[in-house]
Formats: C-alpha cells, structure tokens, sequence
C-alpha cells in the first residue's frame, strides 16, 4: 500500500516449516523473527522473506481489490510476474530487507525496504491484506523494518504515497515521527529519521499496551468456552474445570468436548470442536500429554482466541518437553491465539458480565477488587488458598502455570484498564522479561498498588519448566528494579495478603501521619517500637485507653478516641490494637473501628491481639454493609502492612517522569565509532578499548577521562611528566593492582623528575615479573572515591551500579542498582542508597562532595549504556570527588556482540 517499488512474501506460521529450519539459510538474520500482537490482541508471526515465499505472495496478491493493488503498485495489475515475484522475495537483509506477517499459514502483510544512493536512506512500501487491515499490521512492520535499518547503519527513511492512501499517510504519521511531506508529480513524497524518539517511543509503548491489554481482555472475557477433555468423571480435570464454569454463573454458552457422550448440568455435549457451529473464544484443554498438540491445533483452525493448557509434562520434563512446548506456542500463535500454561491451574473473572471460574481450584473466591497472578500450580494453589483464609475479594486470578506465552506482563497491562481490579498481587518464580516487567509495573504503580511476592533468588535461576535467559546481574539488581517501579514486595503469600487486606479494603492512605490507639500500655509500646524502626510519622499515641468496665462502654471508649484523632489533619492513618474485653465480642470491636473509621475516610486497620477466632495472620472483616476492615493478630504486622501501603503512596505521590538528557551528548558520534571497532570484537568474547579509544568514545557523552600515557622507559615517563604538569601519579596497568597503594601498585604526589625516577625504580623492583609497563598521570584534586559500573546483561540488558570505592564495594557489596532508563528522580535516590553514601554529604568533619557532579555522571553513563548495548562492560573506577570537582581517574570500556535486549525499540512477544 505504499510506493512503486515492492510488494511482498512470506512463510506461515502454523503451517509454514518450521522457521528453525529456515535459519539454516545463510545470512538469514533469524534474530529478527517475533510474534506479535495486532490492535484487536490477536497473534501472528513476523520473519524475514525468503525466495521459498514465491507462492504465498503471489495468492496474497490475487486475494486483493484492485484498489488496494492501484494504490500499492500506482498502476492496476493482473498478476506478478516471476521475475517481480523473484525481486520481492529474494533480499541481502541490509540494503534491501523485507518482513512477511504471517497468520495461519498465510502472508496478511509485507513491507520492505531498499537502500537509495544516499547510503543512510532507504525507501519503504508496504502491501496490507484487505481482509486485515485496521489491524495495526503497517505499524508492527514500520517497527520492525526501522530496527532492521538501525542495525544497518540506516537512519532515514522515505516513500512515496497516492494522496488516497489515507491509511498508509496515518501509519508514518501516528508512528511518532517527524515526518517531512511534500507533494510531487501526483504523490505524496515523505521523509523522516527513524532514530527513536521519546515521542516515538511513548506511541510505540501505548500502542503495545492497547494491543496486548486487548489480547489478554479477550481471555478474561469469554463469550463461549469449550473445556476439551470434559468427563463424567469427577476426579478428572476436564470435569472439575466445568463443574467450577458452572457453578461460578457463566452466562455463555459451554461445550463438554469428548468423543465419549455424557451428561453434566450446564453443559452442550461435543464429540469434537470441530462440531461446534458458534466460534469458540475460550478453550480449555485437559486432555493426555500426547493429545495436547493436535487439540490446540483444532482450536485454532474452529477460530479460538486463546487455549488454556491445564495438562502437565512438558519443558519440566526435559529437552523433548521444552521442544514441544516451544511446538505449542508455535502452533497456537500461528492460528493468531494466546497460551494460558501450560501446566495452569486455569483462570477466573470474578466480575461484570462475563464472570467465570475455568480453573482446577478446590476453592471459591469472593467478589472483589484484588487481581491475582501466579505461575506455577503449586505456587497458584497456595496464594489461592491464602487469599481464602484471608478471606479477599478477588476480581481476576489467571496462574500462568510454565508462563510459555501469556505472562505477568500481558496480565498487567489488562489491569491497567481493568476498572474492577483496584490492587495487583503477583507470585513469581522468575522474570522473562523484568525489564519490560519494570517499564510496564511502573506505569501501573501510579495508579494501582502492585505487590510482588517472590523468594531472594526469585530471577536468580529458572524453575522447571520455565524458559528465559539466565541473569548476570549483581544480586541486587532485580530488587532495586522493584523498588524502582513501585512495587511493594514481600516473601510469602501471607505478606502479600496482609497489604493487600490494607490496599483493598479500606481507603488508600493521603500521607504517612499515622495514630495508635490501644486498651494496653504493652500493646502501644510494641506498635512504636515498630513504628521507630519502620521510620513511621507517628504524630498521636493513646496508649491505654479505659476498657476496665466491659461491654458497650469499653467499646464507646476506643470508638470515641478513635474519632477523636482522625478529626486531626495530620492523622492520615490509625492502628488500633485490642486485647479481649469481657463482654464484647471480636465482631463488637470490629464493627465500632470500622463505622469510626468509614466516618471519617480515613485509613484504619485492627489488630486483635489475643484472638482465638482469626483464621490466618490478618483477615478481612466485613459488616452488615459490606464495608471493609482488615484484622490482624499481631500489632506489629498490623503497624508495618499499614506502612508498606503508605510507602506506596509516598512514591506515587513523589513519582516525577522527568529525565535530563545533556545537550552536549553525540549518540551518533558514539555508534559510527562502535560500529568501526566492531569488526574487531573476537566472535562472543570481548574486545576491550585501548586508552585513546576509551578516552574518544566516552567523550561523545561528556565524560572526560584524565589522560593518562603508557610508559616502558623511565625517561618517557619524566618527558610525560613534563606535558601532564607536575605533581604526579605511578600506576601499574594490572586493573587489580592500579588501585591498591598498600600493595605498590601506585605512588602519589610525585613533585619532580627525582622522585619520578625513584617510583619507577622501586615500583619494579616490588611488582610482579612482567610489570614493566606503568602508567602516568597528573594528580586530581583530592577527595571521595567511588565506583560506577555499568554491564549489559542477558536477562536485564543495561544494569548501571555505583558503590563507594574500596570495602564498602568489595566486601560488602554496599551498592545500589538501577535498570535504565533512568529518571532525574532514580539517579538522586541511587547516589544516597548506599550504606556509606553518607561520606559524599559531610562525615567526621569532612566538607560535602560535588554530588551534583556525581548525578550527572551518572545520567550521562545510563544514557550511553542504554542506548549502545555493544558496550558490554563499562567501568569507571576510581571517580574522585572532591567539594568542587569530579575526576575520573580510569576508565575501562569492552565491546561485544550486541545480545537482543529484552525490551527494544520494536513490539515482539517474548519467544
């Protein structure tokens, strides 16, 4: 649909050969495969052309309008010819590179590009299926042909569009690009750079959220399901999953599907799903593992949108089982539908028309505003029997079981647009995508609580069963990217249920002011110590109130201190904790803190301290109007639930988006020096920079490093010394050795020729056999030094790091991580985080450090990590700090193989 100068071809994706096979082709850039979600949350599959795509194109071609060839070709043709057929599928994928979409066996879209005689331009067309378009398919392909381009050193792109081609003009510019437009001799001539933009950026996320929080609206809200594997039997899955659809009210149609007849209330017998007349929207397969491959492939072909695989065995049975489960992915994306599982517990909506339970679960969820995802049916079954016994009200729950397609993400962004769903709580095992995971939860966290229950080496490694890269990353990395998304994170399902009774049950708290009121001196002192520990604003106490008399009074007594102090303005929040009374029950109590707490709109939470009756270490009550009171056992989990939940809303009140990008920064000049050193990197290891390199590439970013000269006679070192200007400093070239002046791998304040002759001397007669090589340099100012990291990681990409020099780093390991890209707002807090940070603002007489400089830095080395994953390591270290100035003292860059980050400028479903 766009320009004289191509249309396109392609593979399949459920029928097509197997893509693994196509790779073997030479040159064939098979990183560039992804499957992708179109606008209305359908899937399908995105590939480089092939010449063996001659025969799908030339159909795809004969199954359009003439329109839509008039306007893709300028001209009405019949047909293609061999040659053009041969033309528009044989590419060099870099001057002329092609991507075919595919959907169920069929090509539904093609664009391409071909470089000008301008070596950074190239022209772009586009041929968009009639029976598929408004499906955002120029959009993916646009995408995906920019990256493509970027990777081969192509920064503009330009067409040229028929003025009726409406359509085709939005594409380029709802893109987000500048796009430049003249009108010439009939047609509409385009131009802009594909270098991404914010702008373009932010169109490219809100479009992927739209896409994907469509798709995963589609299987929440079913019209149809068809449980596959549906039996009389009641200890098989197949015939709990339909006696729970039923007994949850689902107001669809329902379909038992086994090829031996048998009755169950609610239900319309199958043999197969092919004898369904209606289009089926959810199907749930629980039939043997051998079975699984044909049933979703029937699925697909009777037009199902998604296939919820109950049935276990497969990647955590070993090579063939993550081979078929790959298969099944595969299969059912080709047919353009989503894969809950497999090995899934099921899912359920618990609201709005569309409720329904399509789940194994034994239990019953109550109504409510809590959103619940899990991976794993035994991690499912337990935050499931958790939120029970805390008695929760969810709204939606899906367990991802192996997570081999729809994730915690695609979850996410459906509640972002889920008003039924007010609280998040997820259980992990491991991240596929945490940085997509960081950029998405961020996005919900200003507006949603999300609280993430997951084990200290949850990232760390892979459960069985799951598939993703194994992380790299120092420890901390991925809690610090938590913290940096808003999340609120705990270790158990029980703790995730203690916020999440705070969060969904009673008003979110509008600052952190917060009183405690108890009927015991005990009880009030255990809450402040908390309290002091937590860093609380506990701005009133009453610490013993008089329940001396028992029954109404006592409870007219905690009911009017109560009210009391949430009239003061700066009491945002209260803990209330009670030991029994006689004459008043637990319901008593719970029903006099509730109505002074719904009085007032404020947050307040109970404590029952002493209690037989509470069934799980907190517990949502609710009165005759069904309000809501979260109850616990112990005052202490009661003070810090509360607290966790004004964190949060401490950070989403404190949340500020803005990142400062210098002006003196030159990316370009940054990539065209990358990519002339690349051809030296050795295969997959690294190719670490001379000085003067390093020195020329980190100036593109306004990083200056002290120059430094490299000596092997004395007499260079005296001449250097003469250039560089007295003082100066001897440093050996072993990276471990050129910081450590207790073991002689440096000398200092060297005033003259003399003493430089002397350290040089002494230097070699003390250091290893093979030290001949040293290294000078004028002295910096003295001051504070720190370290500053930055690596590209296969499971987060860019992590940026930053310690105080020396032990702090070494052997206690006090720094703090940050995943770019970074905010103003992540830079400040991770220059504080560490421990001993406190030495950069006055410590023990010392004056203040140039932090401001510090900050900068550290925008500056997010900023050209992130956007040039090709540096897989860069280390600055020393970085002195003195009042006034920042000098890095060493630097050392390394280049390798760019690995495909997980979240790139192009939408691609995790694979």
């Amino acid at each position: 649909m766009v320009s004289e100068s191509t249309p396109e071809g392609g593979d399949t994706h459920a029928q097509a050969p197997d893509t693994a096979a196509i790779a073997l082709q030479q040159g064939y850039p098979a990183h560039w495969e992804a499957d992708v979600v179109l606008r209305d949350g359908a899937t399908a599959h995105l590939r480089p052309v092939t010449p063996d795509d001659q025969a799908l194109l030339l159909d795809m071609f004969h199954q359009q309008s003439e329109n839509t060839i008039y306007l893709r070709f300028f001209s009405h043709k019949t047909t293609l010819t061999q040659r053009e057929l041969e033309r528009y599928t044989t590419v060099d994928h870099r001057d002329r590179v092609a991507f075919v979409i595919l959907l169920g066996g069929q090509i539904i879209g093609i664009g391409r590009y071909d470089r000008t005689e301008k070596p950074d331009d190239a022209e772009v067309a586009f041929l968009i299926s009639d029976a598929h378009q408004g499906r955002g398919i120029g959009s993916i392909l646009l995408e995906h042909l920019s990256a493509a381009a970027l990777e081969n050193g192509i920064d503009h792109f330009s067409a040229e569009v028929l003025p009726e081609n409406r359509a085709m003009l939005r594409v380029f510019v709802e893109a987000g690009y500048d796009v430049a437009r003249r009108f010439d001799d009939g047609v509409v001539a385009l131009e802009f750079s594909i270098d991404p933009t914010e702008k373009q950026r932010s169109v490219m996320i809100a479009r992927e959220h739209r896409a994907e929080a469509r798709s995963t609206a589609r299987i929440f809200t079913p019209e149809s399901i068809a449980v596959i594997g549906a039996s009389a039997d009641p200890t098989n899955g197949g015939h709990v999953v339909v006696s729970n659809i039923v007994a949850s009210g689902f107001t669809g149609k329902l379909y038992g599907i086994n090829p031996v007849a048998f009755e169950q209330t609610g239900m319309i017998h199958k043999a197969s799903i092919q004898e369904v007349e209606d289009p089926v929207d959810l199907a749930v397969v629980a039939v043997p593992y051998d079975a699984v491959l044909d049933v979703v492939d029937q699925c697909g072909r009777a037009g199902a949108h998604a296939v919820v695989v109950v049935t276990g065995g497969w990647a955590e049975a070993g090579q063939e089982g993550a081979r078929r489960q790959r298969e099944l992915v595969r299969l059912a994306r080709g047919h353009g539908m989503r894969v809950v599982g497999p090995a899934s517990l099921g899912l359920l909506n618990n609201s709005g028309e569309h409720k329904f339970n399509a789940s194994v679960l034994p239990a019953t969820f109550r109504q409510g505003n809590l959103g619940l995802f899990t991976q794993s049916g035994a991690l499912g079954t337990l935050q499931a029997s958790a939120a029970v016994r805390h008695g929760l009200g969810v709204s939606t729950f899906l367990s991802a079981g192996n997570r081999a397609d729809v994730s915690g993400n695609d979850v996410m962004q459906f509640w972002e647009d889920d008003d039924a769903t007010q609280v998040c709580g997820m259980t992990f095992q491991s991240f596929g995508n945490p940085r997509k995971y960081s950029r998405i939860a961020r996005r919900l966290s200003r507006i949603k609580p999300v609280i993430v229950a997951k084990s200290e080496v949850t990232g760390l490694r892979l459960p069985p069963g799951h598939t993703g890269r194994i992380t790299e990353a120092p420890a901390g990395a991925l809690d610090a990217m938590l913290r940096q998304a808003g999340v609120l994170q705990v270790t158990t399902s029980d703790q995730l249920m203690d916020l999440a009774a705070v969060a969904s049950g009673q008003p979110w708290p509008q600052g952190g002011g917060t009183a405690l009121v108890a009927n015991a001196m005990a009880l009030s002192r255990l809450m402040e110590d908390t309290a002091a520990v937590l860093g609380m604003d506990v701005t009133a106490v009453r610490d013993n109130v008089d329940t001396a008399a028992g029954g109404e009074a006592a409870v007219e007594a905690v009911a009017a201190t109560l009210r009391e102090l949430l009239t003061d303005p700066d009491v945002h929040a209260a803990v209330v904790s009670l030991i029994p009374v006689p004459g008043v029950s637990e319901r008593q109590w719970s029903d006099a803190v509730l109505a002074a707490g719904a009085e007032s709109g404020k947050t307040v939470v109970l404590a029952m301290t002493g209690s037989t009756e509470v069934r799980a270490p907190s517990y949502v009550y609710r009165d005759d109007q069904q309000r809501q009171l979260p109850v616990f056992l112990a005052p202490s989990t009661a003070v810090e639930a509360l607290h966790r939940v004004q964190q949060w809303v401490a950070w989403r009140d404190g949340e500020d988006d803005k990142v400062t990008v210098p002006e003196d920064i030159d990316p370009e000049a940054a990539e065209e020096l990358i990519n002339e050193w690349a051809t030296e990197i050795p295969g997959e290891s690294l190719l670490t920079l001379d000085a003067e390199r390093t020195r020329k590439l980190l100036a593109t970013y306004g990083i200056n490093v002290l120059p430094t000269v490299r000596f092997r006679d004395v007499e260079e070192a005296v001449a250097a010394a003469e250039q560089l200007g007295y003082p100066v400093a001897v440093k050996s070239t072993d990276r471990h050795l050129r910081h450590r002046l207790d073991l002689g791998g440096v000398r200092l304040q060297i005033d003259s020729p003399e003493q430089l002759r002397e350290a040089v001397s002494s230097m070699r007669r003390t250091l290893p056999v093979g030290s001949e090589e040293l290294d000078i340099q004028a002295m910096a100012p003295t001051g504070q030094a720190v370290v500053v990291t930055a690596t590209e990681d296969p499971l987060f990409g860019p992590v940026l790091s930053f310690g105080m020099a020396g032990d702090a780093v070494k052997l206690l390991d006090d720094r703090a991580h940050r995943v770019p890209p970074l905010t103003d707002q992540d830079i400040r807090a991770m220059v504080r985080e560490p421990k001993a940070a406190r030495k950069l603002f006055g410590y023990e007489g010392q004056p203040p450090v140039a932090v401001e400089s510090l900050e900068d830095l550290l925008i500056r080395v997010a900023l050209i990590k992130d956007r040039h994953p090709q540096i897989a390591r860069l280390d600055l270290n020393p970085v002195l700090l003195s009042s006034e100035h920042l000098t890095v003292l060493s630097a050392d860059v390394r280049l390798g193989d760019p690995r495909e980050r997980t979240d790139s400028a192009r939408r691609a479903m995790r694979r």
